[in-house]
Order: C-alpha cells, then sequence, then structure tokens
C-alpha cells in the first residue's frame, strides 16, 4: 500500500483502526499481525513498521522479524528508538535525514516482505514518529516507531502530523497490553 500523497488519515478511520488493535487482545496476536495492523491504519508498508522490546536493559527488535537477532540498542545509545525509551519521549520529524542517527539497521536486508514494493526495503527512512510502550504503571516496555521510506522526502510519502503521532501513542498504548511485549515472553 503506496504511502505517497498520505497527509495524516483521518481520525475516523483512525479510530476504527484503533478499535480493531484493541480487539486483537482477546485473540493472541502476534507482534507481526500487530504490525501489519499500524500499517494499515497509518498507511505504511510493513516494512516501515518497527517494534521493539526493553531487555536486560536493551532494546531488541521484535519486528521486523529479520532485525531479532541483529543486536541489540543500548538505552544510553545515540539510536532515536533508544533516546524514545530513555526519555519517555515521542518523536514526529519529517525530515529525519537530516537528522544525525544510527543508521546500521537501515541498511539490513529484509528477507521477507510479502504483497509489497521489494524497491523501498532498503531505502533510507526519511520520516519518522517514535513512541515508547509503556506499561500502565510507567514503565517502559519498549519503542514503536512508524517510518516513510525513499530516496528523498518527496517521494517518500505525505509528512505525519501530529494527529498521526497522537494515534501512535494510542496505539502504543494497546500494543503494551499485548501479551509478546512482557518482558522474557516468547516472540
Amino acid at each position: 500500500m503506496p504511502a505517497t500523497g498520505n497527509q495524516g488519515f483521518g481520525a475516523k478511520a483512525a479510530k476504527a483502526g484503533l478499535g480493531e488493535l484493541e480487539s486483537t487482545l482477546s485473540a493472541s496476536p502476534s507482534p507481526d499481525g500487530i504490525c501489519w495492523k499500524l500499517a494499515q491504519i497509518f498507511h505504511v508498508r510493513r516494512s516501515e513498521v518497527a517494534l521493539l522490546r526493553l531487555e536486560k536493559g536493551s532494546l531488541r527488535f521484535i519486528f521486523p522479524p529479520d532485525l531479532r537477532a541483529a543486536g541489540v540498542l543500548p538505552l544510553n545509545g545515540s539510536a532515536v528508538a533508544a533516546r524514545t525509551a530513555a526519555t519517555r519521549t515521542s518523536l514526529l520529524s519529517n525530515s529525519f535525514m537530516r537528522v544525525r542517527h544510527a543508521s546500521l539497521f537501515e541498511a539490513v536486508k529484509i528477507a521477507r516482505v510479502e504483497d509489497e514494493d521489494r524497491s523501498l526495503e532498503q531505502m533510507p527512512i526519511q520520516k519518522i514518529m517514535s513512541v515508547p510502550v509503556v506499561q500502565a504503571a510507567g514503565q517502559v516496555m519498549g519503542v514503536v516507531q512508524i517510518s516513510r521510506k525513499g530516496l528523498d522526502a518527496s517521494v517518500a510519502g505525505g509528512d505525519f502530523t501530529p494527529d498521526d503521532l497522537r494515534q501512535l501513542e494510542r496505539a502504543a498504548e494497546v500494543v503494551s497490553r499485548m501479551p509478546f511485549m512482557q518482558d522474557g515472553a516468547d516472540i
């Protein structure tokens, strides 16, 4: 599903999408299924969704699956996900390529990209939203990120909006209740 031209996704559609996300809680959701739903809600490709879980003081990718074995991000590192978790602060950047960031994981080839445009697979992230996933008690469990990739910002798709960021923050609340986000849970 192309990201080109999206300028937000509308409150009504977002509410419906978040309701569907919420309803998956009773169906033993998988990280793959949840990230597919997030891609649909935010009108991005699955390869533009990342979900990381806090394990032993570092963040580990649980989606995309191919990044699970690629290493961890220490919370004291400079990666956007690490800063998001460490500061408990959401980030929206529509000029991400101009922001100094660790791009190591952007270079990892994703083997399973079904029903998507494989040409975007290893494109740089141009626009990003990064939100902490926080337990009801206030403890950070991980980070969810939605991005738009492309050779440059003009072809990566529409800018993310403050409404998009609020919707992702609401989605992160739902994700925090997913069984696979619990420390030590199987993924």
